[in-house]
C-alpha cells in the first residue's frame, strides 16, 4: 500500500509566510500530504554556524518521517526579507544579493547533506516573497 504522505515540508517559523506556504501547497494539491517542520530560517536554520544546536534535530525529524510516513520529497520553502538570513549575514550590509547567497548557500549544503544521508530523497527548493511569488532554485 502506498502511503499517503508525499512530502516533508521545511518552512519557516515567520507569521507572515505561513498562509503563503500554505496556499502555496494548497495549490500543488499537497493539502494533507505532507509532514511539516518550521524552524527560524527553514533551510538557514538547518544549515548556518549561528544555529549549529538546531541541525540534528532537523534530520532525525526528517529520518523519522521517512520511517513513518514513507515521504520521497524533501519541499524546501525559505523567504526574503528573512530574519535568520539576517543573523547569518551577521555585520555586513544585508544587500538583496547577500540574502540571495545565504539562501543559495543554505541549499547548497542541505543537498549535500541530504544526498549523504537519504540518497533516494527528492529535493525540491523554494524562496518565497511577500507577494507570494516563488523562485525555485
Amino acid at each position: 500500500m502506498k502511503s499517503k504522505f508525499k512530502a516533508m515540508v521545511l518552512s519557516c517559523m515567520d507569521p507572515r509566510f505561513q498562509h503563503l506556504v500554505h496556499n502555496h501547497l494548497k495549490k500543488k494539491k499537497l493539502t494533507g500530504k505532507y509532514s511539516a517542520f518550521t524552524i527560524a530560517g527553514a533551510a538557514v536554520g538547518i544549515t548556518h554556524n549561528k544555529f549549529k544546536k538546531w541541525h540534528n534535530t532537523f534530520y532525525d525529524n526528517l529520518a523519522t518521517s521517512i520511517q513513518l510516513h514513507k515521504i520521497e520529497k524533501l519541499i524546501v520553502i525559505n523567504h526574503k526579507d528573512c530574519g535568520a538570513a539576517k543573523i547569518a549575514n551577521g555585520k555586513k550590509e544585508f544587500t538583496p544579493a547577500n540574502e540571495k547567497k545565504i539562501h543559495q548557500d543554505s541549499f547548497n549544503k542541505l543537498k549535500k547533506e541530504i544526498k549523504k544521508r537519504f540518497p533516494k530523497l527528492k529535493v525540491e527548493l523554494n524562496v518565497i516573497a511577500l507577494d507570494s511569488k516563488i523562485t525555485k532554485f
